[in-house]
């Protein structure tokens, strides 16, 4: 209800009611109107910050979260390429010389990436820089880490086939010391015992009685078995594989045929004197991608640092070849 004023009529000694005019109304209530509108506005921008919606939070919670995740995985980000970088130095300069192949170049590691601005759909955010910065610094990772994963499938294949060199390389004798009347003949030049000119003797003669085991001198396949080639009588020769073939000449009789898989220290084959040969012994010969190379750097597999130095002196003596 509405307050009534009066005031003090001095004619009539009485109290009289104001009657407020139609104007001042109308003017109270717009001054009223625009109190209202200025407090909604103030109330607006000042109180608003104070007081957010629930989605406003849930939506501040989420930014923070995100900006927390970015943080962490900048970090390990760094802390992966740390260890990546350890492995590529064990790549380079351990494994990859161990098995005699050139180190990764590091610009090859390292090639960035061409073509388009390949994150151009992280730019016109607030934290565009961030996320550009994790996302390039993944994407580098993740070249590096597949470079690495590709050096290593090689190592292990490297391994894989180094395993089955140590096993192939013959390096064994392939007729034991107890069996041997003597080593007759070593690789170099020699007299003949048919023509008595000096020829070339291209590999090493072994003196045993008839029937004495010739074993393979390392893992391969029998490419030969038969005595088809001139002045050898009955020979076996296997392929090692990686180049390497060993020939087995002037035997009695064989153990295997051809074909056959033979492991390093199988018997092969009995000696004999077939063939081109003056007496019974073992004709052994290496060939390394066609050439023939001296058997004696073959012997580091049976033999002790004694023996070998008794072979050698006997193979440096240039006297007369069974064959």
């Amino acid at each position: 209800m509405a307050k009534v004023k009066y005031y003090y009529d001095s004619d009539t000694l009485s109290y009289q009611k104001i009657k407020p005019r139609k104007g001042q109304k109308l003017k109270h209530f717009l001054l009223t109107l625009l109190a209202g509108f200025i407090f909604m506005i103030l109330g607006f921008f000042v109180f608003t910050p104070i007081f957010e919606s629930p989605k406003e939070k849930e939506l501040k919670r989420e930014l923070e979260f995100v900006k927390l995740n970015e943080e962490l995985h900048g970090k390990k980000i760094t802390q992966l390429d740390k260890i990546l970088k350890e492995l590529q130095e064990r790549d380079n300069n351990i494994y990859r010389l161990y098995f005699e192949v050139n180190p990764i170049p590091e610009e090859q590691r390292t090639a960035g990436f061409g073509g388009i601005n390949r994150y151009k759909a992280l730019e016109g955010f607030d934290n565009s820089q961030m996320i550009t910065d994790v996302t390039k610094n993944m994407d580098i990772l993740s070249k590096q880490l597949y470079v690495q994963s590709k050096s290593l499938d090689e190592i292990v294949k490297l391994a894989e086939d180094k395993e089955k060199l140590l096993a192939a390389i013959p390096a064994i004798q392939p007729v034991k010391n107890e069996d041997l009347t003597r080593m007759a003949s070593g690789y170099g030049w020699r007299t003949d015992p048919f023509t008595k000119a000096r020829k070339k003797h291209w590999g090493m003669d072994f003196t045993a009685p008839r029937g004495t085991p010739v074993y393979a001198s390392g893992d391969g396949v029998i490419e030969r078995a038969d005595q088809a080639s001139a002045g050898y009588g009955k020979h076996i020769r296997v392929n090692h594989g990686f180049g390497y073939i060993s020939l087995y000449a002037h035997l009695s009789n064989y153990n295997v045929r051809k074909g056959q898989k033979v492991k390093r220290g199988d018997l092969i084959g009995f000696v004999g004197n077939t063939g081109r040969s003056q007496a019974p012994h073992l004709h052994y010969e290496i060939t390394k991608n066609g050439t023939k190379i001296n058997p004696i750097n073959f012997y580091y597999g049976n033999l002790s640092p004694e023996e070998f130095e008794a072979m050698q002196k006997a193979a440096q003596i240039e006297g007369q070849s069974l064959d």
